[in-house]
């Protein structure tokens, strides 16, 4: 993304990734440097993209708004439970929708679940597909269910399970999705607009991931939201 035509400028707390093709910049919150500083001051270098470590309060909502109104690609981060949450964090931060609608592209929600070992998991001959089922209702596994189950070995430290895989949940601003905004939402009824859209939630990611083998159930369910009905 960054090239000598593209500048994309960071604002980070705190800096874990040396990029050299980014110019990044840490916040100093003993020097009232903070995210919302950060972004004014990078608004004067005419950045092409920003990122923005974190969007915590309204003021430093209300500068990545501008900076997306002002034609930057702006990227940033909240904390929420999954991706229609953000949506819902926004307005609760005071963020008003016709911005959010005006600005806002899309949002990637991620979880973390603990991978099988692949030296000694075992296939669970005592898995039930009928709990995966329900799990997944109304959506259908198209292939089988291959469960396995963690055992331990030198490998994995005798732990059953060793790194790490990414769930991931896609949100795009639709402009069905903008009139729910518009119309200052229950969380449910933007996460069911979502869906229509074609998002596939966080759960649904998981459930995949253990029917494939690479995790277990009890992962995904520990880290990811129930489905709505």
């Amino acid at each position: 993304m960054a090239t000598e035509e593209v500048n994309v400028s960071t604002v980070e707390d705190p800096i874990e990734m040396i990029e050299p093709s980014f110019n990044q910049t840490q916040v100093q919150p003993q020097l009232d440097f903070n995210f919302t500083e950060g972004l004014r001051a990078l608004m004067r270098q005419d950045p092409d993209v920003i990122m923005v470590g974190e969007i915590r309060d309204l003021a430093t909502a209300d500068m990545a708004v501008q900076a997306a109104l002002t034609g930057h690609l702006v990227f940033s981060t909240l904390h929420t439970n999954d991706a229609p949450s953000a949506i819902t964090r926004l307005m609760e931060l005071g963020v008003p929708p016709y911005l959010i609608n005006a600005t806002l592209l899309g949002v990637l929600a991620q979880r973390l679940v603990r991978t099988l070992c692949k030296q000694c998991r075992e296939r669970d001959r005592e898995a039930d597909p009928q709990v995966l089922a329900d799990l997944i209702r109304p959506w259908k596994l198209s292939g089988g269910y291959r469960a396995y189950r963690p055992v331990g070995c030198v490998e994995c430290r005798m732990t059953g399970f060793r790194g790490r895989i990414g769930l991931y949940e896609l949100l795009t601003i639709s402009e069905a999705l903008k009139g729910q905004i518009h119309g200052a939402p229950s969380i449910d009824a933007l996460r069911r607009q979502a869906v229509k859209d074609g998002m596939r939630p966080l759960r649904l990611a998981g459930v995949l991931r253990a029917a494939e083998g690479i995790t277990t159930l009890e992962e995904v369910i520990a880290a990811t939201p129930p489905l709505e009905p």
